[in-house]
């Protein structure tokens, strides 16, 4: 199992619980192999940055090349060497210092069957509130990708973002993390699920309709009216985008373009042209995937 954090510099739920799985998981409770990169991106970490000083997304280096820029090398270590050490791999996200998405865990639905259960059951076996499915409306050469290419089960998330990580969301990371280790058989112990906590089905949104994602066509302040977990249709305003130099100027609303939850939204008022504003999904059931 390979378990990484830290692949954007300014998303640090991951970090967190990676280096505590360096502390405090013990040889003799686990079978097989853990390998842990608690922190990838070192100086975008350090910096609070998503990217690289270089300007690089590391998330956007795969598969990488020896003979590229240091991001490229190090995406290229991870595909020759670190990927086939590995049948699983644990790549932990959220929306960083931009964007506050509901704490969960994700997956793309890939097209081998066994893959995508296998994934699906991993997903399902971090028992947060919430699931999504997610496509790539943002560019190519994901490291989650590049492993599934490789056959890898791959678990993904989004532990919330906008700058802050409360302890809520510490304690899902490592309680998610460590579940998964024990529900794919690498760390001893039971496995738990939602239903043994004592706690309601989790809700799977399906985000594979690139229409759910909706960015802001021109700059100003972004206001958000809902949070990220509340229904939604089609047609509701979801967040208004103020300007500062039209202080006349009524605000721009920018509404769900469809029925469903909202995933996630903007953390930050300041805004570009294009920058993503909030992202909803719509409920599946599990059994829709398997």
């Amino acid at each position: 199992m390979l378990v990484s954090g830290g692949n954007h510099g300014d998303e640090y739920e991951g970090q967190v619980a990676a280096l505590r799985l360096v502390r405090e998981l013990e040889p003799e409770q686990v079978r097989g192999r853990v390998i842990v990169v608690p922190v990838i991106s070192t100086e975008a970490s350090r910096a609070n940055t998503r990217l690289w000083p270089s300007g690089a997304n590391f998330n956007r280096s795969f598969p990488g090349s020896p003979e590229g820029p240091p991001n490229e090398q190090l995406a290229d270590f991870f595909t020759r060497v670190l990927f086939p050490l590995a049948d699983v791999v644990v790549d932990i996200h959220s929306g960083g210092r931009t964007a506050w998405f509901v704490p969960c865990s994700h997956m793309h639905v890939v097209e081998r069957a066994p893959q995508r259960r296998a994934m699906l059951e991993g997903m399902l076996a971090w028992n947060s509130d919430f699931h999504f499915l997610y496509v790539d409306v943002n560019g190519t050469g994901l490291l989650p990708v590049e492993a599934e290419r490789q056959g890898k089960v791959v678990i993904t998330t989004e532990l919330g973002g906008g700058g802050r990580v409360p302890a809520a969301v510490h304690r899902l990371a490592w309680s998610g993390l460590t579940n998964v280790l024990r529900h794919v058989g690498v760390l001893e112990g039971q496995v738990q699920t939602r239903a043994s906590l004592g706690l309601p089905d989790a809700v799977i949104l399906d985000g594979r309709d690139p229409a759910n994602y909706v960015v802001a066509e021109e700059g100003g302040l972004f206001e958000g009216l809902l949070e990220p977990g509340e229904p939604v249709r089609a047609g509701d305003p979801v967040g208004r985008m103020w300007f500062p130099d039209a202080p006349g100027r009524e605000p721009s609303v920018l509404r769900a373009p469809l029925d469903g939850v909202l995933a996630c939204i903007r953390a930050i008022p300041v805004t570009e042209a294009g920058d993503n504003v909030f992202v909803t999904g719509q409920p599946i059931e599990a059994d829709a995937l398997r």
